[in-house]
């Protein structure tokens, strides 16, 4: 009696159920990608903004945070958050947002092309 097996049908099984594995895999990870873009998309204005942030010490900061109504002055350190301010006057918290308005911060990849831009320059006038 010979017990041995058929390599071609054993291998074409083998790799059935591995591309059904992976196949099952990638389809879960699709799905799940899908729904959590659908669920951040629902959110498009914060109600929670931050204005700024100081550090004063080794994880150790001061931020300012806008909510509904109000700003508030959190100290935040490596084990705690506590309220320092609340500022609720309407003329400072016009002040506020005017000065977050004024300077958008531009993206990196803004200053990485500026940057590009200046080399090519100087590549051409030594070249």
């Amino acid at each position: 009696m010979s017990y041995e097996p058929a390599l071609i049908s054993t291998g074409l099984k083998m790799l059935t159920c591995l591309f059904l594995v992976v196949g099952g895999s990638f389809t879960l990870l699709y799905f799940t990608r899908r729904a959590t873009r659908k669920d951040q998309g629902r959110q498009k204005e914060k109600l929670i903004r931050v204005l700024g942030n100081s550090s004063i010490g080794v994880k150790k900061s001061i931020s300012m945070v806008e909510i509904p109504g109000a700003v508030l002055v959190l100290g935040i350190t490596a084990d705690n958050v506590s309220l320092l301010s609340k500022i609720e006057d309407e003329e400072t918290l016009r002040k506020l947002k005017s000065i977050g308005d004024e300077k958008p911060v531009s993206p990196f990849s803004d200053h990485l092309q500026r940057l590009t831009a200046k080399l090519k320059t100087l590549k051409i006038e030594r070249g």
